[in-house]
């Protein structure tokens, strides 16, 4: 074919490219404002030179100053409990090149050599799964942990044993395989006494995309990515389930290893040991490399992860030497001997579509984007949250415009913004609704707050929804098998509508539900029959009221020590229970005087008993700390840790959290996404700790431990 008879099409296809390439090239060199992700240009690139070649092969002259050519454009609680006997630690993040060196410099320092340049490190991709401790016996598989807290784990024994990768029995290695060409081995090749590995239960992506497959076939639960999908078929309570399900394990570490004279010296010869036993280890590893080298790796893994058949969010770093780990030792949470390097949340840009109001447990109104579905860190994405009408009107988000997607720390799907210059002509704001979109009642908006609420409580659908999920959940009345799809059958049928109706649900009324067998019904019957005993911290926290969480209701159980007098308490007398300030405090008092609310309370207090007043262990606060007598603002969200375990570290450094902000309020500590709350303590003029500032007090309390 000759350029004569060569299509029209493709010739206005590679013009049409080629000059959205230079565009794109020149707003994210030139301008430093990219309109599209690293990917989806990738993607233009590749079509490129596809065409290029395919049209250079036809003999279709494709002269002309192609982009590509230019230099410089680059392309619980129903397991048992197992303590560890060595506590099971998390790891430090560090996140591009300079922070990678630092972590060098300072292992350097702490091991008292001039420079890292003398270091030796080991690295292996950081696996996305479920950590869990495995120890041998004679080397027979005798017990299978969860992380857990770190120190106390859950009993997955049963579980882990039906992992396929993994050998119910280890033998000694052999000289051959284990010997990596020195004349001899470093260690024994005797299997210890007792062995204990750390690693990773995970699910490849090829297995997971099956499962999933298959659980839509039966109409069963599809997972939303392979984590979920591993940690989930884990904890099944039935070993037949997790047994039917793709998982795999991957060995990272040592734990206990009894006899000291069989413990390697470094930690890529017990990688070399353990795997000639016949346990799985990682195929992918860096040995006994500097920085330099492990930065190598790094950049190697990273430009791989596609490629990978499961899922990794980072790369792990470790010191070789096990005499030098020690040495360098841990604060209480982390080794400092080891790091993780974390690869960067993708982001990609898509278009949207819609903006819809979702209203929560509390009234709260959240705007949700739904946005013409598109692929982030592997996952297909097409809803996204906006947060609340304060970030909607900060970032001028409009139906219609092209925006950046994120999965924030990997997990949740944000809109960062608009991609301003390619909005669509006639795009409008936003206009919030003047009624909830669920029951058409009417909406507030307190001031100082960033949400709108539906003041209809229990009365609204979607709030009745919502609590039922809340006073259902694992950390409130614990009510196992009551799941969403589960609670939407019990709604559509009518056998539902508050919740006290859970307690007269019959066997009958279960088992005639669509796919309900009887086995599984008389299950969730036995499971509310049991939740009729509980602790009354439990069913504070249960009750879903406003601002009070597991530790708030945990205080008010304690300070009251009966449901009867906290009803019957006011807003001075409930001021008077342990960090309940006033917002929390007239909080309380507005859900018991709501009529609605009293009422269903008082069906559930009929039917529920409280031979506990509280369950869980209380934090102690600390005497003297860096938060000592000041109160503490949170707001935003938290990469690194959940609200209520932020709440409790502010408490073990002296502080006392409160909900609101004043001229009173001694710091205001603040994630991303920061709304109302973050520009009301700036106008009162109240320190703004970032969340990074306040991680540096938490290490060095763990220092101090």
């Amino acid at each position: 074919m000759t350029s004569s008879t060569q299509p029209s099409g493709d010739l206005a296809r590679l013009n049409a490219l080629r000059m959205e390439i230079e565009r794109h090239q020149r707003l994210y060199h030139g301008l430093d404002s990219p309109e599209i992700s690293d990917a989806q240009y990738d993607a233009l690139v590749r079509e490129l030179e596809a065409l290029e070649s395919q049209l250079s092969g036809t003999g279709s002259s494709v002269a002309g100053d192609s982009p590509l050519q230019r230099v410089g454009y680059s392309a619980a609680r129903e397991f048992q409990q197992v303590e560890h006997a060595l506590p099971m630690l998390s790891l430090n993040n560090v996140f591009g090149q300079e922070e990678l060196s630092q972590f060098g410099e300072r292992l350097a320092t702490l091991l008292g050599m001039a420079s890292a340049e003398g270091l030796a490190f080991a690295c292996e991709p950081k696996v996305d799964g479920l950590a869990v401790s495995i120890r041998y016996e004679h080397g027979l598989l005798v017990q299978a942990a969860t992380r857990g807290d770190g120190s106390i784990g859950e009993d997955v024994t049963e579980n882990v044993r039906t992992i396929r990768n993994l050998p119910r029995r280890i033998q000694d290695a052999s000289v051959a395989s284990f010997d990596q060409g020195t004349s001899k081995p470093a260690v024994s090749a005797r299997v210890p006494r007792v062995l204990e590995v750390r690693g990773e239960v995970f699910m490849a992506k090829t297995d997971f995309n099956n499962l999933n497959a298959m659980q839509q076939k039966a109409g069963g639960k599809v997972f939303a990515n392979p984590r979920n999908a591993a940690a989930g078929s884990l904890r099944q309570l039935d070993s037949a389930i997790t047994a039917a399900r793709p998982l795999r394990f991957v060995v990272y570490g040592l734990g206990v290893v009894s006899e000291s004279d069989l413990m390697p010296k470094s930690h890529s010869e017990a990688m070399a040991w353990l795997g000639a036993m016949g346990l799985p280890v990682a195929s992918q590893r860096a040995q006994e490399v500097g920085l330099d080298g492990v930065w190598e790796f790094v950049s190697e893994i990273q430009a791989g992860r596609e490629a990978l058949d499961f899922e990794i969010d980072g790369v792990v770093i470790k010191l070789e030497s096990f005499a030098l780990q020690e040495k360098a030792g841990f604060v209480s949470r982390a080794p400092r001997f080891a790091v993780a390097y974390k690869f960067p949340a993708e982001e990609v840009s898509t278009r949207l579509l819609a903006i819809d109001v979702q209203v929560g447990r509390t009234g709260a109104l959240t705007p949700v984007a739904r946005l013409d579905p598109v692929r982030v860190a592997g996952v297909m994405v097409s809803n996204a949250t906006l947060h609340n009408a304060d970030e909607l009107h900060r970032k001028d988000i409009r139906v219609g415009d092209m925006v950046w997607v994120r999965r924030a720390g990997d997990v949740i799907p944000e809109v960062l913004g608009a991609i301003h210059a390619l909005r669509p002509p006639g795009a409008k704001p936003f206009e919030w609704p003047l009624r909830c979109p669920a029951c058409q009642g009417p909406i507030e908006r307190v001031e100082g707050e960033a949400a709108h609420r539906c003041v209809s409580g229990l009365s609204c659908p979607a709030q009745q929804r919502q609590a039922i999920e809340h006073f259902v959940h694992r950390r409130a009345m614990d009510i196992e098998g009551l799941g969403e799809k589960r609670i939407s059958q019990l709604l559509e049928a009518g056998l539902v509508s508050r919740i006290s109706d859970l307690y007269s649900l019959r066997f009958v009324d279960i088992a005639g539900l669509e796919r309900e067998g009887d086995k599984s019904a008389q299950n969730l019957i036995d499971e509310i029959n049991r939740s009729r005993k509980t602790s009354l911290s439990r069913f504070i926290y249960a009750l879903g009221i406003r601002h009070v969480g597991e530790r708030t209701a945990r205080d008010l159980a304690l300070h009251f020590q009966s449901l009867e007098r906290l009803r019957q308490a006011d807003q001075a007398s409930l001021m008077q229970a342990p960090d309940v300030g006033p917002v929390v405090a007239e909080s309380v008092v507005n859900f018991f005087a709501e009529p609605l609310q009293s009422q269903e309370v008082d069906r559930l207090a009929g039917q529920i008993e409280f031979p506990q007043v509280d369950d869980r262990p209380a934090v102690a606060p600390a005497q003297a700390g860096p938060l000592s007598g000041r109160t503490v603002v949170l707001t935003g969200t938290l990469s690194t840790m959940t609200r209520d375990a932020a709440s409790d570290w502010v408490m073990r450094l002296g502080g006392k959290v409160v909900g609101s902000v004043s001229a009173k309020t001694g710091f205001l500590i603040a994630g991303a996404d920061a709304g109302s709350k973050l520009a009301k303590a700036e106008s009162l003029g109240v320190a703004v700790m970032s969340e990074q500032d306040f991680l540096k007090l938490v290490e060095e309390a763990q220092g101090g431990d």
